[in-house]
């Protein structure tokens, strides 16, 4: 199925769509630029502001929020919208230390929201690892993270990866749900000196053309490759990726 779904990518790891008649945000970072300083980890900075505020987008029906641990994921901004949001879908942890309409979702876990014109779109939670390594050692130091795959009769595919860094993540998603219509891939090569001897804790831009080439994703949304510090690879390290890998014409 060709996809023409419209996604509108804000800054940082926050996109806006419709899917279904529901409105879906990911990963809300609303804040202006700034510092942010949390014990026991190193400083973020933001760099740039979004392009919109909430309030220019119109209802938020559900948020796809890959984990709630990290100032580039939610910020202030972000943290104090979810109140008014009907449904965010997260980590199990995540749901737990949020509260409210926060739902943690485990690994392959799906829950099916009701479209306003009838019948479902079924969101699954899917494996996603902030960091270089085995799972649990990455957990360890920078917490769970989830991705999300959408589906619905008549709808495109949609796979959301969040903070991942796994390419055996990708494998595993894709063998359950490729190949997939549209995917938004969370790219920027982060990195800091306190966390894997500087190894990037999301996927490269080599990376993400990999991701997109193992998913045969039809169409692929680059984010969280901008407005942030410690991102080292930008917008344009992506596409010149893609253009090595021979997969310029998926990049949206």
């Amino acid at each position: 199925m060709s996809s023409n779904l419209s996604i509108r990518v804000l800054g940082g790891p926050t996109a806006f769509f419709d899917y279904g008649g529901l409105n879906f945000l990911t990963d809300p970072t609303f804040d202006t630029p700034r510092e942010y300083v949390r014990p026991g980890r190193p400083t973020q900075r933001k760099l740039a502001p979004p392009s919109a505020q909430p309030a220019e987008l119109g209802r938020i029906d559900v948020v796809l929020l890959s984990h709630d641990e990290h100032a580039d994921n939610l910020d202030d901004s972000g943290r104090a919208l979810l109140a008014d949001v009907p449904l965010t879908l997260t980590t199990p942890g995540g749901g737990t230390r949020l509260g409210g309409t926060a739902q943690g979702l485990a690994d392959w876990e799906s829950v099916e929201l009701e479209r306003p014109g009838g019948g479902t779109v079924t969101v699954t939670a899917v494996p996603a690892i902030h960091g270089p390594g085995p799972r649990e050692a990455v957990e360890g130091v920078l917490g769970e993270v989830a991705g999300f795959v959408l589906t619905g009769e008549g709808l495109p595919s949609v796979y959301v990866s969040g903070d991942n860094a796994s390419l055996d993540a990708v494998k595993e998603i894709a063998d359950r749900f490729g190949p997939v219509d549209t995917a938004i891939l969370f790219a920027g090569a982060p990195r800091s000196p306190h966390f894997f001897d500087g190894a990037a804790l999301v996927l490269d831009s080599a990376g993400a053309a990999e991701a997109a080439r193992v998913l045969d994703a039809r169409r692929v949304v680059p984010v969280h490759c901008d407005s942030w510090a410690h991102f080292t690879e930008t917008r344009e390290d992506v596409v010149a990726a893609f253009q090595a890998a021979g997969l310029a014409d998926r990049l949206d």
